[in-house]
């Protein structure tokens, strides 16, 4: 089979979406990646990168996006600094809601979320990972949080009923997806009318250097399938949802060196990193100022429209792990 040759995956809770979808060899390829990756951070294999990403006190990681009185209040194991902000502080979450998580990990926002929602509440957290979904339910097992649950899926395929949930958020995951037009209206078939979506991802706010570009795609982490800002917000309003806005946002750049004069003419040696993956590349001063002030971290929200329902489907049709 080429690169252009494909697969059909039924969605296993159709609704609103289309009944296939299809999926590349590459895509493929690229997915099976990711979920190695992610379950050897699950299974603690990769310590190495862990330490790049969080600075460690006494054994407990400190995290930019997070309170630390929101940390002591959660499991310790449910951080593993893998996000890229803080959804549930900006989601304004009241109690008895239903949240799903798309692409959960460890639980670090379930259980946050949970705190918010209450016992009358609800938490579903969504990972392909079995590696996560194993580590998440055993961190919810400790902590005795009954109002949790988590599930082994695709966000591009949810385990989860039409018109389910109030709030649905997600952290540095959607970028990793095959499709974000498809997560996206699944996450819109998944909402109650009305419901919300509170979204932390990777973007651009400029091109990259094409050759930075090609070698982000090459390293399968968070940075990898991100696009121009204008093109995420409108594939969410292309599924539906209105209201479409960046509420925050940061740029993400590198620690640079102060150059002579004679130094910013030539070239650079700069390594790129993400999520442990990491390359090096020979720049100009006007790729690396262009990188510096290309990518950013923003928290994005939408909302289903109170009058718009999708069709329910059977729960026989959902397959749940």
């Amino acid at each position: 089979m080429t690169e252009k040759a494909v697969k059909k995956v039924s969605s296993c809770c159709s609704g609103d979406t289309p009944s296939d979808v299809q999926i590349t060899d590459s895509e493929e390829k690229a997915r099976k990646a990711i979920r190695g990756q992610y379950s050897s951070i699950a299974s603690g294999k990769t310590q190495e990168m862990l330490e790049e990403k969080n600075e460690l006190d006494s054994n407990k990681k400190k995290s930019p996006f997070y309170a630390e009185e929101e940390l002591k209040n959660i499991p310790e194991n449910a951080n593993l600094g893998l996000g890229s902000g803080n959804p549930i502080a900006l989601a304004d979450v009241k109690e008895g809601e239903t949240i799903v998580d798309l692409g959960s990990g460890a639980g670090i926002d379930c259980f946050l979320a949970a705190n918010k929602t209450g016992t009358e509440g609800k938490v579903i957290g969504v990972d392909m990972t079995p590696e996560m979904i194993d580590l998440a339910r055993e961190n919810a097992f400790k902590s005795n949080y009954k109002n949790v649950e988590f599930r082994l899926g695709e966000i591009e395929h949810l385990p989860i009923a039409n018109n389910t949930a109030d709030l649905i958020i997600s952290n540095c995951v959607i970028n990793l997806g095959s499709s974000k037009e498809q997560v996206f209206r699944e996450a819109y078939r998944v909402l109650k009318p009305g419901g919300r979506i509170i979204i932390s991802d990777i973007m651009f706010a400029k091109s990259l250097p094409e050759k930075v570009s090609t070698a982000f795609k090459e390293m399968s982490g968070c940075v990898s399938r991100a696009v121009i800002t204008e093109d995420y917000l409108d594939t969410i309003k292309r599924a539906g949802f209105t209201d479409v806005e960046i509420i925050d946002k940061y740029t993400i750049q590198r620690k640079e060196q102060k150059l002579t004069k004679k130094e910013q003419k030539g070239k650079q040696k700069v390594t790129l990193a993400s999520d442990g993956n990491k390359i090096e590349l020979e720049l100009t001063h006007e790729e690396i100022s262009c990188l510096n002030e290309a990518i950013i971290s923003a928290h994005v929200r939408g909302v289903k429209p109170s009058n718009s329902y999708s069709t329910t489907v059977p729960l026989a049709k959902l397959v749940v792990y």
